[in-house]
């Protein structure tokens, strides 16, 4: 098993939650230093424009044909992997697309790669299509990186919630028009049910429970990205709830807020596996410590998952889902098309394919992908609904309507880099 020390937090972000925001949390260095250049270089395609290349669809299917399109997503996810190509570059080569999987071990390389042919003036980019979120979604929004204002010409967008908040708001920063939702997450606690017989209805009970029972709680360190949501969840509970906190980073909210969760994690420290000496350094090792009895607990962003790693022996019978009265943190993924894209017109149709009822479904599949849908159901048709309804239960895992009951939104993507450093300095560094 991989464990970090607390003091060594480089080299900690590849983990198996199928969210791409993880990513982002690497250095996004080279992104900084090219972004006023790129900015620049971009302003004769820039993507904050609305997309008017196009008259309607049919155009943009008609364009596509023929077309190769490059998806650069996360390569560590197998089932994330998998569901590209076994289910939707098949359905995507039916549009006369080939739809090639690029992986990369973070997000923002895509970013970068983006940013440098831009600023080298290059107008046949080789990335058509990115999964993101969060800070590399933000941070190529203020360099006019992404293609804007094409998502509302994909006919399945008319299958989602416009007023959605999860999909017309990226970590603090608009969507615009300027990538398609993919898939929703929650982040969602787990416990034992054979050693833990009255779990805890709350995250302040939870701290409680671990203090009481030393030993048998853990987190990852941030700023593995699983580790990092709970740093800020344990911040939103001590400010008193969702409302307290404002979405949007600033120093007087950070110096309002964050003192009280570091305090809390401090205190909290003594009463950890190993008495917080090491911390897990990713999901993936904190499932092995909760696999072999070690701990009682543990976190996922990607609950839909757990049918298939309790199904596979990954995880024990006895795992349950843990749903907490005031609810747990949510977002969604997205799909976003380069301002220099080569393949855009595929890159779109792909976006509208990912989006259909029928990949929605198949990707919600725990045996796929187990990724929730971005869809409204009510706003399809009875066929269409038939598909989610033929959704195999599960006995771990609640209905996403349960898991995302009180659920609250993503704080800024500014918090995060500010958070994580505090924890290195006066939790991880204490």
């Amino acid at each position: 098993m991989s464990i970090r020390e607390p003091e060594n937090p480089e080299g900690t972000m590849h983990t198996t939650a199928p969210r791409p925001f993880r990513r982002a949390l690497a250095p996004l260095a080279l992104a900084s230093a090219l972004l006023l250049s790129a900015c620049g270089a971009a302003a004769g395609q820039s993507g904050q424009q609305p997309d008017e290349e196009f008259s309607g669809f049919d155009d943009v299917l008609e364009a596509a044909e023929g077309s190769t399109v490059d998806l650069w997503m996360y390569g560590g996810d197998e089932q994330g992997n998998a569901y590209v190509d076994e289910t939707l570059a098949p359905a995507a080569a039916e549009l006369g697309i080939i739809l090639r999987r690029v992986p990369v071990a973070d997000t923002a390389d895509a970013l970068n790669r983006v940013l440098s042919e831009i600023q080298a003036g290059r107008d046949d980019g080789s990335v058509d299509l990115v999964w993101v979120n969060g800070a590399v979604f933000s941070t190529g929004r203020q360099a006019d990186a992404w293609r804007c204002g094409w998502t509302d010409m994909l006919p399945n967008m008319a299958f989602t919630d416009p007023a959605d908040p999860l999909l017309t708001n990226d970590f603090g920063t608009p969507v615009d028009g300027c990538e398609a939702p993919w898939h929703k997450a929650q982040f969602t606690y787990f416990y034992n049910s054979d050693t833990v017989s009255q779990p805890p209805t709350s995250l302040a009970g939870l701290l409680d429970w671990a203090e009481a029972n030393p030993g048998r709680f853990t987190y990852p360190a941030p700023p593995d990205f699983t580790g990092s949501v709970f740093l800020r969840e344990v911040l939103i509970s001590t400010a008193g709830g969702a409302a307290e906190v404002s979405l949007e980073y600033s120093e007087g909210a950070f110096e309002e807020h964050a003192p009280a969760a570091l305090e809390a994690l401090e205190s909290l420290e003594p009463s950890l596996w190993r008495k917080g000496a090491t911390y897990p350094r990713d999901e993936q090792a904190l499932n092995e410590l909760f696999a072999n009895g070690e701990v009682d607990f543990g976190m996922t962003y990607g609950p839909a998952r757990l049918t298939d790693l309790v199904d596979s022996g990954a995880l024990p019978p006895s795992t349950k889902v843990l749903t907490l009265d005031e609810g747990t943190v949510g977002n969604a993924s997205f799909l976003a098309i380069p301002a220099n894209a080569e393949d855009a017109a595929g890159a779109m149709a792909v976006a509208n394919l990912a989006l259909s009822p029928e990949q929605q479904a198949a990707k919600a599949a725990p045996k796929v992908w187990g990724q929730f849908t971005v869809l409204d159901v009510d706003r399809l048709e009875p066929a269409q609904r038939a598909l989610f309804d033929g959704l195999p239960s599960s006995p771990v895992v609640p209905p996403y309507e349960e898991l995302s009951r009180n659920s609250h939104a993503e704080l800024g993507s500014a918090w995060v880099p500010e958070l994580d450093d505090a924890w290195r300095r006066t939790v991880a560094g204490g």
